[in-house]
């Protein structure tokens, strides 16, 4: 059995946020790995989020962030009470993700959330440049299909890697958030704008 040491107990908060009971937990569970240990909160994390899930959301915060006097973003993200709404991290979530959309610019939160219309469209241009490339049509469809997924990867915001950490999405922050603040939080809207554009 590995000694849990105090350093190492605060060495895995600074890296996480994690309660100090959490983090010895994961520590000792891990038998002091501090890679075990973090992938153990991260799992927790995961389980925390869904056991939440359902849970209503009516607090929160509207975020602003505007980048250069030349993009805005104006993001509601959703908790469960204003406590929450007020407290360190889930700000700084809502801060990191408004930022996130400046940079990135998706189309929507989640694929649910983009028009069938648009999803349409992109087909209707996949297909034409598959069957340019002359593949038959009953190949056309799968890659099609391929490719209308890379696209909601690539367009919706859980989905995208986070610009300030590639290693994890968007949806991951999300669920870390999730097991730090132990509320249920729904990223709800957004709206970004550009200085000229319409």
């Amino acid at each position: 059995m590995a000694t849990i040491t105090a350093e190492m107990v605060k060495n895995l908060r600074a890296a996480t946020g994690a309660g100090m009971m959490d983090c010895k937990k994961a520590l000792s569970e891990s038998e002091g790995d501090m890679d075990k240990a973090l992938d153990y909160l991260r799992k927790k994390g995961i389980a925390t989020a869904q056991k939440r899930a359902g849970r209503e959301t009516k607090n929160g915060v509207v975020m602003s962030y505007i980048h250069m006097d030349k993009i805005g973003v104006l993001l509601e993200v959703n908790c469960e009470t204003d406590f929450v709404a007020k407290n360190d991290d889930f700000v700084e979530f809502a801060r990191n993700v408004a930022m996130h959309i400046c940079a990135t610019n998706p189309l929507a939160v989640t694929e649910d959330d983009v028009p069938a219309a648009v999803v349409e469209k992109e087909r209707e241009i996949y297909m034409g440049q598959v069957l340019e490339m002359g593949k038959p049509e009953n190949i056309a469809g799968k890659i099609v299909d391929g490719k209308i997924a890379k696209f909601l990867k690539d367009n919706c915001l859980v989905n995208q890697p986070f610009v300030k950490n590639p290693d994890i999405t968007v949806g991951d922050l999300l669920t870390e958030t999730i097991g730090k603040t132990g509320e249920n939080i729904s990223i709800r809207r957004f709206s970004r704008f550009v200085l000229g554009e319409e």
